[in-house]
């Protein structure tokens, strides 16, 4: 059972910078993308952004230009740096890894706020 642990969330003022890690209880080349996800109450999960394996990362219009993100194959990690953070960036953040089968980490809680 593959367990994703992330860290790095908190609370931050407009303009701010966070980075988020998520650690893998195995071996992040096995998976063939990892990404990040955001959720607000009473809204669905969405994509913020995601890497596969080669290191092509896509990422949604609102980050874009933002957010990066990258995988280091050997501590087993997957980050996301956060620059020029907006108060609509706040969410629980999570991480997400997909083999044959998806996984999710517990989440990390980003709250932009003067």
């Amino acid at each position: 059972q593959v367990q994703l642990v992330e860290s790095g969330g908190g609370l931050v003022q407009p303009g701010g910078s966070l980075r988020l890690s998520c650690a893998a209880s195995q071996s992040i080349s096995n998976f063939y993308t990892m990404g990040w996800f955001r959720q607000t109450p009473g809204n669905e999960r969405e994509l913020v952004a995601r890497i596969t394996s080669g290191d092509i990362a896509t990422y949604a219009d609102s980050v874009k230009g933002r957010f990066t993100i990258s995988r280091d194959n050997a501590k087993n990690t997957m980050n996301l740096q956060m620059n020029s953070l907006k108060p609509e960036d706040t969410a629980v953040y999570y991480c997400n890894a997909f083999t044959y089968t998806t996984y999710w980490g517990q989440g990390t809680q980003v709250t932009v706020s003067s």
